[in-house]
């Protein structure tokens, strides 16, 4: 027997991304997947692409899940805290949702609304400090899919003293599944092909997050939709506080992360390049103009951006190499 895992919310998007890299996971034994209306329901009627895993959705409840050594919750926000509240101490947690990032909670009543549930630590291992931090905790918040994309360029820049924390500008195309797997008439197929859309201007709720792992003091940040399944590209910009080499900068603070690239010079991130991996990957360099660094940040949503950064830290939490089970490189073409 493995480690028993289940997973809360698994006919969504990720839920759907977590299940297949928990099938491919050497040490995971999948012993529960749930959702609500499609309880009961074969997981390959919601995902073919797991034609062979014989499972049936159960209910998301307490019975269910119990007896798991760890769980992923993929609910949408606002729903993991009242369940996770129900699982015994013994279980270690991974919550996919927004209910435990936020330490501030006026920040999370202004931007998502509601009683703030509190801080769990937060998981991205590659801010200094986290992988020991997740590795000792039992509940883990994993980070937003933006909030990846954006804090793994800017974070190692604001903390060398590279850039001043105010004045940051963030621009970040991402794929429709990032808007979840309920069906919306803005998601079409018919609507979203062959077009670009900016939604949630100067008001996306990742937008704290964002501040809280980098030490920004003041972001402005316009999400855009872009015509593809997956993947976020995100295209970072700051006021350098001297001469130092971004890239320098970048390479040295994730020299020893296996799953963030500092590309060569010349090379740029490709969201393809990303796609069905855990890896991000990154490029700096300094506007000619007006001399602002800019860091081109590229990840799949639903790999660094949800399920494989989810699986780095039930790895951590479990003692396992962070790696284990996850891809670092991507599907092409």
């Amino acid at each position: 027997m493995g480690i028993r895992v289940a997973v809360a919310g698994a006919s969504g998007y990720a839920g759907g991304e977590l299940l297949r890299l928990i099938a491919g996971h050497p040490e995971f034994d999948l012993v529960a997947a749930t959702a609500h209306s499609q309880a009961g329901q074969p997981v390959t009627a919601v995902h073919p692409q797991l034609a062979g895993l014989d499972l049936v959705f159960g209910a998301t409840d307490r019975a269910t899940l119990a007896d798991a050594d760890l769980v992923f919750l993929a609910l949408p926000h606002g729903q993991s805290a009242a369940l996770a509240a129900t699982l015994p101490e013994t279980v270690r947690v991974v919550d996919l949702g927004a209910d435990h990032r936020l330490t501030d909670a006026d920040a999370w009543t202004r931007y998502y609304g509601g009683p703030h549930a509190g801080a769990w630590t937060y998981g991205l291992p590659e801010l200094p400090g986290q992988r020991a931090a997740i590795a000792a905790a039992t509940r883990v918040a994993s980070t937003g899919c933006y909030a990846v994309a954006t804090t793994l360029a800017l974070a190692p820049l604001i903390a060398a003293g590279a850039v001043f924390p105010a004045d940051v500008v963030v621009v970040a195309a991402s794929g429709a599944s990032g808007a979840g797997r309920a069906a919306k008439a803005h998601l079409l197929g018919s609507e979203v092909m062959g077009d670009l859309s900016p939604y949630k201007v100067g008001a996306h709720q990742h937008v704290p997050e964002i501040k809280q792992a980098t030490g920004a003091t003041s972001l402005s940040f316009t999400p855009v939709l872009a015509p593809m399944p997956r993947g976020i590209l995100a295209t970072v910009t700051a006021v350098p506080t001297g001469d130092a080499d971004p890239r320098d900068v970048l390479a040295q603070a994730y020299a020893d992360a296996p799953f963030v690239h500092v590309l060569p010079e010349g090379s740029w991130p490709h969201t393809a390049a990303t796609a069905g991996a855990n890896s991000c990957h990154l490029q700096a360099a300094v506007d000619v103009d007006s001399g602002r660094v800019i860091v081109v940040s590229a990840i799949d949503n639903l790999g660094k951006g949800a399920a494989g950064q989810a699986v780095q830290n039930a790895n951590l939490m479990l003692g396992l190499p962070e790696t284990t089970g996850l891809p670092v490189f991507g599907v092409a073409p």
